[in-house]
């Protein structure tokens, strides 16, 4: 009799918790993980593929210094973050460090630019094709990371699911922002200022000006050419009788 109930009350509870959304909450989470697994490995990709890249730059100009030791330390600054997703400053750190390590590397293709026979190496063109596909890709996995992030947390908010999520200590997810968020948020400078006045243009020279039509029911106007004066009657010579 004791197992018997034991077991209904086990039932019930099931039943409860997942009426609650307690199983929806575990697939949402467990899509959360997995998306933030993802993130991690195209990040890694970019910076698996900064050595390389360094060095083929490197070969053909070596006095680049500066620019060299930025992308170097900001991979070494990227390499030496324990982040973890659940913690908003250490995702902020993490980002934060993620995007300078982008801005250098931007620097390092510029500078690449202006030495045609490193813009013609071919490790250095596979390596730059390297880069801009996992640039796109942590594009794409960021996105899918945000729209993830935001459909479990939407959901743990919701009721009854935000009771049944406090009972179990799950709490709403830190996502990414957006990383120009001090150059969005300030506002553009706008001139309404008076533009210059135009050059003054010559006249155009206009054709001579003609009467308007008279118009069909209007009397005619008489003319002011003089008229002929009428030619003499010719004389006949009279007829004689014979």
């Amino acid at each position: 009799m004791r197992k018997t109930l034991t077991a209904l009350m086990l039932l019930m509870l099931a039943t409860l918790l997942s009426g609650c959304g307690y199983n929806t909450i575990q697939q949402k989470d467990e899509a959360v993980n997995a998306a933030w697994s993802q993130v991690l490995n195209v990040y890694k990709r970019r910076a698996d593929l900064v050595p390389n890249l360094v060095a083929t730059v490197k070969g053909y100009a070596s006095h680049e210094e500066r620019v060299l030791t930025e992308v170097t330390e900001a991979r070494a600054r990227v390499g030496s973050i324990n982040v973890n997703a659940d913690d908003p400053n250490s995702l902020a750190q993490f980002q934060a460090a993620q995007t300078q390590l982008q801005g250098a590397l931007s620097r390092l293709l510029v500078v690449s630019e202006q030495y045609p026979q490193l813009k013609a190496d071919q490790n250095f063109l596979q390596l730059q094709a390297q880069l801009e596909g996992t640039e796109n890709r942590i594009a794409v996995e960021r996105q899918r990371y945000i729209g993830t992030v935001q459909d479990y947390n939407t959901y743990i908010r919701q009721f009854p699911t935000n009771i049944t999520a406090k009972m179990f200590g799950y709490k709403p997810r830190p996502n990414f922002t957006v990383e120009n968020e001090a150059q969005i948020s300030s506002a553009p400078t706008v001139d309404f200022g008076a533009p210059p006045a135009a050059a003054p243009q010559a006249p155009s020279a206009m054709p001579p000006a003609t009467a308007p039509p008279q118009p069909s029911n209007a009397p005619l106007q008489p003319s002011t050419a003089p008229t002929p004066a009428p030619a003499p009657p010719t004389s006949t010579p009279p007829q004689t009788q014979g």
